[in-house]
C-alpha cells in the first residue's frame, strides 16, 4: 500500500487504481468536504437516535403513528413535486451492481429505469467504489465497453441518453463509512461518497441530454434521515449552481420504523421526492433485527415461507400504495430475484409463473412498476404492467381509499403463517455463507440456487438463525433450534461446500458465525466484514452505528 496522500483537507488512504484521478479531482473531494462537515454531527446523531429506537422496541415499546406529526399525515393540501423528465413511467426497474458488464445489460435490458446499485449488491471495496463511478461516467460520456474473457465484447445499444433506461443511483446507506476518506481522521460516509461524486461529475451532463441527477435512498429509518438527505441535496445543488429541485429521490421503505413514517418522509422530501419503494428483503430483515428478542410472537418461519401475502407483508404494501398516491408519488414493487435457467424449461416455466403472479399482485394492487434482477424477467413485469396500465404512463390516480392507515396491522407477525424446518435453517446456513463468501471476492451480486441473493437476503438468513437459538424455536418435527444443532448443521454444510484453492470460505465462516451464532446481535453484517477484510488501514477510526 502507498502511503496515504491528502487532498483538500481529505485524506485518501487506499492504495490508488487506474483512473481514480478522473473521480477523484481537486474540486470533487473538496465538494465531499463540505458535504461531509455539513452533515457528519447530524448523521451520527441518527445513528444513535437508531440505537435508542431499537432498544426501545426491544424492550417492549411497540412502533406506531407518530402523534407528533399527525399534522403532516391529516393535511390534505400537500403534494410532492411534479414528476421529473425521465420518471413519468417505471413500470419496470432492473438492478444491478455497476460493474461494467452488468451496466451495459441493464442499460440494453428495455427496462424502463436502472437501479444502478452502489448499495446493497455491491462489495463497497475501494475498486469497486471507484470503478462504479468511472462506469457511470463512462456510460453518460458515450464510450462504456467491455470484453470478456472469451472475447465477448459488450457495447450500448445506443449513446442517447433518452434511449436508455433513466439511471437512478442508490448509494450506501447510513451506517456504512467510506474508510479510506478521511477528514480530521473521521470517515466520510459512504452515501455521501456515493452520492456526492456521481453529482458533481454527472449533474450537468444529466440534465442537458433530458434527465436528472436521480436516487434511491437506502435504510432510512424515520422521517429525520431523510430531512438529512433532503439538506444534502439542497446543498449540492446549490454548490454547482443546479436549480433548486432538480434532483429526484425515490426512498425505500425497507425498515419497520420507516413504514411508521412514509408520509412524514415523502413529506420532508416533498420537493425533491419521486416516489417509495416497497424493499421487501431488507424489510423482513429489519422486523427479525427490530423484534428478534421479544420471544414467539415475533418469530418468522423459514424465509421462503414470508412471502407478500402474509398479513403483515400486505398491509405493509397497501399503506405504501395509499400513501404514495395520496401525494402524487409513485410506488414501486419489490424485487423478483429469479435468474432463469435456459437449460430446464420445466423449472423456468413454473418460475416465470411465480413472477408473473407477484408482479400481477403488484400492478392489481395500484403500483406503478416493480423490479426485476435479470433482463430476461424485463418482458414479462412489462407485459404485466402493459395490461393493467395500457396507455398510461403510472396509475397514481388509484388512490387506495379502501386501505385505512393501520400500525398494528405493520407488526401483526403472529398471523404469519408457515413452519421452521431444518431445511430452513440449513439453507439459511447455506446461502449466508455463499453470499458472504462471494462478497469478499467483491462480488455483491450472487447467483446462489437459481436467485440473486445480495446482501439483504443474507442478512435474513444470518438474523433468522440468531432468533431462532435465542427464541429456543420449535421446528415443524418438535425440534428445538439450539446453537449446538446449528454449529453441527453448519459443520455439514461448511463440508460440502464447493471448495477451491483461493475461495474465501473460511473468512466467510468467520463472519458467519459472529453474525449469526454470537451473543451480540451486529446491526449489519458488512460492518465487520468491511473493517475485517475491505478497509486497507488498519487503524481504528469509529464504527457508524
Amino acid at each position: 500500500m502507498n502511503d496515504p496522500i491528502t487532498l483538500n483537507g481529505v485524506e485518501l488512504t487506499a492504495s490508488p487504481i487506474p483512473r481514480q484521478e478522473e473521480i477523484l479531482t481537486p474540486q470533487a473531494i473538496e465538494f465531499l468536504q463540505k458535504l461531509h462537515k455539513a452533515t457528519h454531527t447530524r448523521r451520527q446523531e441518527l445513528l444513535q437516535m437508531r440505537q435508542q429506537r431499537r432498544h426501545e422496541i426491544a424492550n417492549g415499546q411497540d412502533p406506531r403513528f407518530r402523534e407528533d406529526t399527525r399534522h403532516i399525515r391529516e393535511d390534505d393540501s400537500w403534494q410532492v413535486a411534479p414528476t421529473a423528465p425521465g420518471l413519468e413511467d417505471r413500470r419496470v426497474e432492473i438492478t444491478g451492481p455497476v460493474d461494467r458488464k452488468m451496466a451495459i445489460n441493464a442499460l440494453n435490458s428495455g427496462a424502463k429505469v436502472w437501479l444502478a446499485d452502489m448499495e446493497d449488491s455491491s462489495t463497497p471495496n475501494w475498486s469497486n467504489v471507484i470503478n462504479g463511478q468511472l462506469n457511470l461516467k463512462d456510460a453518460l460520456d458515450a464510450r462504456l465497453h467491455f470484453t470478456n474473457e472469451s472475447g465477448k465484447e459488450y457495447r450500448l445499444e445506443s449513446t442517447e441518453l433518452t434511449e436508455l433506461p433513466t439511471i437512478v443511483v442508490r448509494p450506501r446507506g447510513w451506517h456504512l463509512p467510506e474508510k479510506h476518506m478521511l477528514v480530521d481522521g473521521t470517515p466520510i460516509a459512504g452515501g455521501i461518497v456515493d452520492f456526492g461524486l456521481y453529482f458533481f461529475h454527472n449533474a450537468h451532463k444529466l440534465i442537458a441530454g433530458g434527465r436528472g441527477p436521480y436516487f434511491y435512498l437506502p435504510k432510512i429509518e424515520n422521517h429525520l434521515e431523510a430531512r438529512l438527505w433532503n439538506d444534502i441535496f439542497v446543498q449540492a445543488q446549490q454548490l454547482l449552481g443546479i436549480p433548486q429541485g432538480t434532483i429526484r429521490a425515490t426512498v425505500l421503505i425497507e425498515t419497520i420504523t420507516a413504514a411508521f413514517e412514509m408520509e412524514e418522509i415523502l413529506y420532508e422530501l416533498r420537493d425533491h421526492a419521486a416516489g417509495l419503494n416497497a424493499g421487501r428483503w431488507d424489510y423482513i430483515f429489519s422486523v427479525i433485527k427490530n423484534f428478534r428478542s421479544r420471544g414467539p410472537r415475533f418469530v418468522l418461519p423459514d424465509r421462503a415461507e414470508v412471502t407478500m401475502t402474509q398479513p403483515f407483508m400486505r398491509s405493509y404494501t397497501e399503506q405504501l400504495v395509499r400513501a404514495c398516491h395520496r401525494r402524487g408519488a409513485h410506488a414501486i414493487g419489490g424485487m423478483a430475484a429469479f435468474i432463469p435457467n435456459r437449460r430446464d424449461e420445466e423449472a423456468n416455466e413454473l418460475a416465470m409463473n411465480k413472477v408473473r403472479a407477484d408482479k400481477l399482485r403488484e400492478a392489481t394492487d395500484g403500483f406503478d412498476g416493480s423490479w426485476v434482477a435479470h433482463p430476461d424477467l424485463v418482458p414479462i413485469a412489462r407485459e404485466v404492467f402493459d395490461e393493467v396500465l395500457g396507455e398510461r404512463a403510472n396509475q397514481r390516480e388509484k388512490l387506495r381509499e379502501d386501505v385505512t392507515p393501520d400500525d398494528r396491522s405493520l407488526i401483526d407477525i403472529a398471523s404469519t403463517q408457515g413452519s421452521i424446518t431444518e431445511a430452513g435453517i440449513r439453507a439459511n446456513i447455506d446461502i449466508g455463507l455463499r453470499y458472504i463468501e462471494s462478497w469478499l471476492r467483491g462480488n455483491g451480486a450472487a447467483a446462489i440456487h437459481g436467485l440473486m441473493e445480495d446482501a439483504a437476503t443474507a442478512e435474513i438468513s444470518r438474523s433468522q438463525i440468531w432468533q431462532w437459538i435465542h427464541a429456543s424455536a420449535i421446528t415443524d418435527t418438535g425440534e428445538i433450534v439450539s446453537r449446538e444443532w446449528v454449529e453441527e448443521l453448519l459443520d455439514e454444510v461448511f463440508d460440502e461446500l464447493d471448495r477451491e484453492s483461493e475461495d474465501r470460505f473460511d473468512d466467510a465462516r468467520d463472519i458467519f458465525e459472529e453474525v449469526a451464532l454470537g451473543e451480540e446481535f451486529p446491526t449489519f453484517l458488512t460492518i465487520p466484514a468491511y473493517a475485517r477484510f475491505l478497509h486497507e488501514n488498519p487503524e481504528p477510526v469509529a464504527q457508524a452505528a
